[in-house]
């Protein structure tokens, strides 16, 4: 191939260089289309490498701090509430003196003063009442009559057996008399007049024999007026006229009892009730009493403290106390419930406490009390009056203690409390 740029005498023996040249072109343009294209592309592309997972970093822990710093602030208000409520809220109450006189209530069964069963103590048949149910008597006033005429007949027969006794022993003491004389001037023998004296005693015993069958009898007789043993009013008749009554019972039906008729003394009535043993020492006969009744609404029915027993009951640990109610007006009715309002008087009070600050642990009564350094500190103490819904504390307690009240049975010594403020309103 010829070369025109070339000189003729080099056209054909120079092919050799000719191709030479035209690589030698080609390489230059090759680098400089390589130089052209290096020209669009950054020069040094090795800095933004290594900026892209810096940008990725930065990214996740900006990601990280908005997830993560609200939960630390949650955790931290959980921390701090959780503080808080580990420190338990309590509310104190202050200790006052325990009043000098309190009211006991108490349950009784009004009973009459006095109250009897009436039987026959003669054998006949009732001849007629004079007293029904609710009849106010006297005493020794005629209830009913008793016809028993065999026992009339016995009573007249022994009143002749005495008047035949009476005129034995008169001939035998005239008798004996008279031989006592007539031994003076030695008529008659001693031994004749000490028989004769020994007569005459015999038949003074016969004469006491007859008065003494004559006297039981007569007894007997006059029992067949049933007579009331008190003033009071009769609460039950159990015979009608003609009904066959016996000495100490009724024959017939082995059920009854044999009572003619109840009478009750209710002009003055008692009412029995039972003191606890806490309560026992402050029972004297000065102590104030009063009586109230569901039917007298708002009444106070006066009495008095009339005895005790003077001795606990062992099997229920109370004194038995009569208290005694004047019922001139009947307001009251024997067997009624009432209630009895005993106000007792200590002389030395101590302090007083709501029931609900105590706590029964198994070493005793306990109080739990807010010390100097907000921490619960455990006291024993013992219990003097009950007055329902408070007690007295005779011993353990100071009149400055901070008693917390309505405390937990899982209340410990130590534990860290807080006095919640108190309500107002």
């Amino acid at each position: 191939m010829n070369n025109p740029l070339l000189p003729p005498d080099l056209g054909d023996g120079s092919e050799p260089a000719a191709e030479a040249d035209r690589i030698a072109e080609a390489a230059t343009a090759a680098k400089v289309n390589q130089a052209a294209r290096a020209a669009d592309m950054p020069t040094n592309p090795k800095p933004h490498r290594r900026l892209w997972p810096l940008a990725l970093t930065g990214l996740a822990a900006a990601l990280l701090i908005v997830g993560i710093v609200p939960r630390l602030h949650a955790s931290a208000a959980l921390t701090q509430q959780t503080q808080a409520q580990s420190v338990l809220s309590v509310s104190v109450v202050t200790p006052h003196p325990a009043p000098a006189v309190h009211e006991l209530l108490l349950p009784g069964a009004v009973t009459p003063f006095a109250e009897a069963s009436i039987y026959a103590r003669t054998s006949g048949y009732l001849a007629h009442w004079n007293a029904d149910i609710g009849a106010q008597v006297k005493a020794g006033q005629t209830l009913a009559t008793i016809d028993a005429p065999d026992l009339d007949a016995q009573l007249r027969q022994a009143r002749a057996d005495e008047a035949t006794a009476q005129a034995n022993f008169d001939f035998a003491k005239t008798t004996a008399q008279r031989w006592q004389e007539m031994l003076k001037t030695q008529s008659v023998a001693q031994q004749d007049a000490d028989t004769k004296v020994s007569d005459m005693e015999a038949r003074r015993a016969m004469l006491a024999s007859a008065q003494a069958n004559v006297a039981h009898l007569a007894e007997l007789v006059s029992y067949e007026k049933i007579t009331a043993p008190f003033d009071g009013t009769i609460t039950a008749r159990n015979v009608d006229v003609g009904t066959l009554v016996t000495a100490g019972g009724t024959p017939g039906t082995p059920g009854m009892s044999g009572e003619l008729f109840h009478i009750q003394q209710t002009g003055v009535l008692r009412v029995f009730v039972d003191v606890p043993q806490n309560d026992a020492p402050y029972v004297t006969p000065d102590t104030g009493v009063y009586l109230s009744a569901q039917q007298y609404p708002g009444r106070h029915i006066a009495a008095k403290v009339a005895r005790t027993s003077g001795s606990i009951d062992p099997s229920s640990r109370t004194l038995r106390v009569e208290v005694d109610v004047d019922n001139k007006d009947g307001a009251l009715m024997p067997g009624a419930y009432a209630q009895v309002h005993l106000q007792l008087q200590s002389t030395t009070p101590a302090l007083d406490l709501p029931v609900s600050a105590l706590l029964f642990r198994p070493d005793g009564v306990t109080v739990a009390v807010v010390d100097g350094n907000g921490r619960a500190a455990l006291k024993t103490v013992h219990i003097g009056r009950d007055f329902g819904t408070h007690v007295e504390i005779s011993t353990g307690l100071a009149a400055t203690d901070r008693v917390i009240d309505n405390p937990g049975d899982s209340l410990s010594a130590g534990q860290l409390v807080q006095i919640a403020p108190a309500a107002h309103g």
